[in-house]
């Protein structure tokens, strides 16, 4: 007999999903991943980030849910007397794809899917997160240009919107984040949509993941061991004069977040994060 069987819990196919960690890319998401994967309630897909709400392949033409919740495992649900006629989730099915934040038709996909479901959503000093972007895609052999030359020259690569282009090099529009968020809240009510600073998560490690855990409905786990997850070198710091003229991009959408979240995020404002 299992531990299962003792509490009354039963397997069951996931049939919606209960959360989605939304964003933001080079946030952090990749860290979360991995902390989400090691809980003991929460079913996570086959691999990390899925990209069903972004596809627009997929969103053509009828949906078919199932290309999605075939990744997962099956999901606990605890028996209740036969009265009730319910029965009490035992854990919860999410996943990880950062980009849904940025994409604009996504939000409207996942509230049409599910109507009660979690955003997690992770924001990091869009300076940072440029960079840190441009980077990645230096790596990958991706971004022929410096860094200033490639932010000055994204305007042009991402006229046209919802292309490969608009994913890959869209260093300074995906900092953007109040447009973004007010796509979210266009949909969702703020108590379904739990917002974490980066650098707090960063920082703050255990307390911001008893928070998350918290939001999601799952017990708090202690003695997660860290680890750093998605650490790709940089081949340079970032200049004084990029982080001047991001600086000066991003002054004002800074001060609207802050007055968005309640935040206050001085230590965004032309230092790094």
């Amino acid at each position: 007999m299992t531990i299962g069987d003792v509490l009354g819990i039963k397997r069951h196919k996931v049939e919606r999903l209960d959360f989605i960690v939304a964003g933001a890319q080079k946030s952090g998401t990749t860290a979360l991943h991995y902390f989400l994967k090691k809980h003991p309630q929460i079913a996570l897909p086959d691999r990390q980030e899925m990209h069903f709400f972004d596809d627009d392949a997929i969103f053509s033409r009828p949906v078919d849910y199932d290309l999605l919740h075939r990744h997962f495992r099956s999901i606990g649900r605890q028996a209740t007397p036969k009265k009730s006629g319910l029965a009490k989730p035992f854990g919860v099915a999410g996943e990880v794809t950062p980009s849904y934040l940025y994409w604009k038709p996504a939000m409207e996909r996942i509230w049409n899917y599910n109507r009660q479901i979690k955003l997690v959503i992770l924001l990091r000093n869009p300076i940072d997160r440029a960079f840190a972007h441009w980077n990645m895609q230096r790596f990958k052999d991706r971004e022929p240009l410096g860094f200033l030359d490639a932010l000055k020259e994204e305007p042009r690569r991402i006229a046209q919107p919802l292309t490969i282009e608009s994913r890959r090099f869209a260093y300074v529009d995906r900092g953007f984040y109040s447009s973004q968020l007010d796509r979210v809240f266009k949909f969702f009510p703020r108590e379904q949509v739990h917002i974490v600073k980066f650098e707090d998560f960063r920082d703050r490690k255990q307390e911001t993941l008893d928070g998350i855990f918290e939001f999601l409905g799952v017990k708090s786990l202690r003695r997660i061991r860290d680890k750093d997850r998605n650490i790709v070198p940089y081949e340079r710091t970032m200049t004084p004069e990029e982080r001047k003229y991001l600086s000066e991009v991003f002054s004002a959408e800074i001060t609207k977040l802050e007055q968005m979240l309640g935040w206050d995020c001085s230590d965004w404002k032309g230092r790094g994060g």
